[in-house]
């Protein structure tokens, strides 16, 4: 069987997408890092609509757990393969830069970016070797196109992420493995609710947040085999917000 990983899966964007592929008939394995509650009540919502999933703990930016993780999987599941894979995990500590702890600008980068290079590193060999080859979406931002006062270290890591899709594309496109990025704008997530949404609803062309499942939607398109002659691709969804 053909499974999906989606990286922070638990809550937000990521459970959004969790459920969309889920809806699609993939089987859906729902990475978390500390909030089990949060991704046990995705899981049992999965299964309760006649979805296959189950849970995979471990934080993307440690290397170690990665592996470990991974490799655990791949020994219970010898006959399958991990063919999606959504590189959701990322975190928020936003901050001016001249006021930003060493320790804030580590952690996004570590997350997002070598959360990206742990996980992607050990699925492609596998991926790469099996005819049918595999999508990778990665969850940028929109902070990583135009940059947000507040969020450089965010903005650096999504903008980094941007660069690794391009080129990471040209890598595996022989092997029949599409490498896109989704760069949503303001969505309604537990990330953006201690944001002033009514004041930044007026930057918007559409005059409203996105929803997950909007994000989500676009999502399952790369993932599917309509999209299988897109690749290298950043696609915006932010409303006209640019």
């Amino acid at each position: 069987m053909k499974y999906a990983l989606v990286t922070g899966g638990s809550r937000g964007l990521g459970r959004a997408v969790c459920l969309k592929l889920s809806r699609m008939g993939i089987p859906v394995i729902i990475n978390y890092q500390s909030n089990q509650k949060a991704a046990e009540e995705v899981l049992g919502e999965i299964l309760s609509s006649g979805g296959n999933a189950e849970l995979l703990r471990f934080n993307v930016a440690d290397a170690d757990e990665v592996s470990r993780g991974l490799e655990a999987w791949e020994q219970a599941h010898p006959d399958d393969y991990i063919a999606y894979l959504v590189n959701n995990a990322g975190i928020r500590k936003d901050n001016l830069m001249f006021m930003m702890p060493a320790e804030d600008w580590h952690s996004v980068i570590d997350v997002t970016l070598h959360g990206f290079f742990n996980v992607t590193r050990q699925l492609l060999p596998k991926m790469m070797m099996r005819g049918h080859g595999g999508r990778i979406v990665n969850m940028t931002s929109l902070s990583g196109l135009k940059g947000m006062a507040g969020q450089t270290n965010y903005s650096a890591a999504k903008a980094a992420l941007i660069g690794a899709t391009k080129a990471l594309a040209q890598e595996t496109a022989p092997r029949n493995v599409t490498v896109n990025a989704v760069a949503p704008g303001f969505i309604e997530t537990d990330m953006t609710k201690d944001l002033p949404q009514d004041e930044l609803k007026k930057l918007v062309p559409m005059k409203r947040f996105g929803k997950p499942e909007e994000v989500a939607s676009l999502v399952g398109f790369l993932c599917s085999d309509e999209a299988g002659y897109i690749t290298g691709e950043v696609i915006s969804i932010n409303g006209g917000l640019y």
